[in-house]
């Protein structure tokens, strides 16, 4: 097992550089140090044949330009809060405005778009690294400074490991996600209309018209958000639901997960044979089928459009602080954050 870093830009005067993780077993990870974006990751077909599976870019300036958080960590809170303001403990707090009216994924200047300071990791059959940052009281408008580590950890069973920590001084909000777009594909070679995706689930969050959640749990039963048996996400992108229509046609919701620790979540594509599997300690998985992936720009040489990656965000409940029904995202005065989710690869 290895890491191999390079330069890969500059940043406000700062150095980005790009790590690539290696095991022992045909896969690689490649990250950057800049909002610990998930640049690459390369993983063997049915056939052996090793291909990247995630969304990136091979320019650090596209990053800045056009990237809509390909792989980066996105938070403090992860998803929108409406109206960008919450109440705490009787303090009203204002956020930045950066969708609409809405807060979405940290802000302006969230955790995605700033430089981390790493930390290699070397464990028995695992190679990964640590990534620190201290978010500023009053960042964004968020209150607490609020100390924060990812790690990844990349093994020899082809298991991708993301562990979330952090602490705060001051009452606060965090609940952070990785917001990788996936094609099993390899390549790009197709878009992900045919990719199969499998999870225990009763529920999944209504929306209203400006993406946050009404407060509603729809039941997913004879609804395209039925995953229990397996479903094509063609499925959903080509359905009249309602829910499916509003988001652009497609999926952009949170889905709740049916168990309270361990939850799996199982996504395919037959052509290739790749299988990613998912376990998560969170208690939803937004799922985003890709349905504003438009632009002038391109991802390795190929032209952005829709449903060419799949994200499978991890996280709480999105406005969750304005929903007090939803699990609590409220971090307090020096108790801990701590999430973790395994990304693992196989062949079918």
């Amino acid at each position: 097992m290895q890491m191999i870093e390079r330069l890969f830009g500059n940043y406000e005067g700062e150095s980005v550089k790009e790590y690539t993780l290696y095991n022992n077993s045909g896969m690689s990870v490649s990250c950057l140090n800049y909002g610990c974006v998930i640049s690459k990751i390369m993983v063997p077909d049915h056939d052996g044949i090793v291909e990247n599976v995630v969304l990136g870019f091979d320019n650090f300036n596209d990053y800045l330009k056009w990237s809509p958080y390909f792989g980066a960590i996105v938070g403090r809170v992860a998803g929108r809060i409406k109206g960008a303001s919450f109440d705490l403990d009787g303090k009203k707090y204002s956020l930045v405005a950066n969708d609409d009216r809405n807060h979405l994924h940290g802000g302006k200047v969230g955790l995605s778009s700033v430089i981390w300071k790493t930390e290699k990791i070397e464990e028995e059959n695992a190679i990964g690294l640590k990534f620190f940052n201290l978010s500023h009281d009053g960042e964004e408008g968020y209150p607490g400074n609020l100390d924060l580590t990812v790690s990844y950890l990349l093994t020899n069973d082809n298991e991708l490991k993301i562990k979330y920590e952090g602490k705060t001084d001051k009452k606060t909000l965090v609940n952070l996600t990785n917001h990788s777009y996936f094609n099993l594909s390899g390549n790009l070679k197709r878009d992900c209309l045919e990719h199969m995706l499998q999870l225990e689930t009763d529920y999944f969050l209504e929306l209203s018209p400006d993406l946050t959640p009404t407060g509603r749990l729809l039941d997913v039963k004879n609804t395209p958000f039925d995953f229990k048996q397996g479903r094509k996400l063609k499925n959903g992108i080509q359905s009249s639901h309602p829910q499916n229509v509003l988001v652009g046609h497609g999926y952009d919701h949170p889905i709740v997960c049916a168990n309270n620790c361990e939850n799996i979540i199982m996504l395919w594509e037959e052509e290739s044979g790749r299988t990613l599997r998912v376990t998560t300690d969170q208690p939803c998985v937004v799922l985003y089928s890709g349905n504003q992936l438009e632009g002038p720009f391109s991802i390795s040489d190929v032209p952005a459009r829709k449903y060419l990656g799949v994200c499978l965000e991890t996280q709480g409940y999105p406005d969750a602080i304005n929903h007090p029904e939803f699990p609590s995202i409220i971090l307090e005065r020096e108790d801990l954050y701590y999430s973790t989710t395994k990304y693992q690869f196989l062949c079918r």
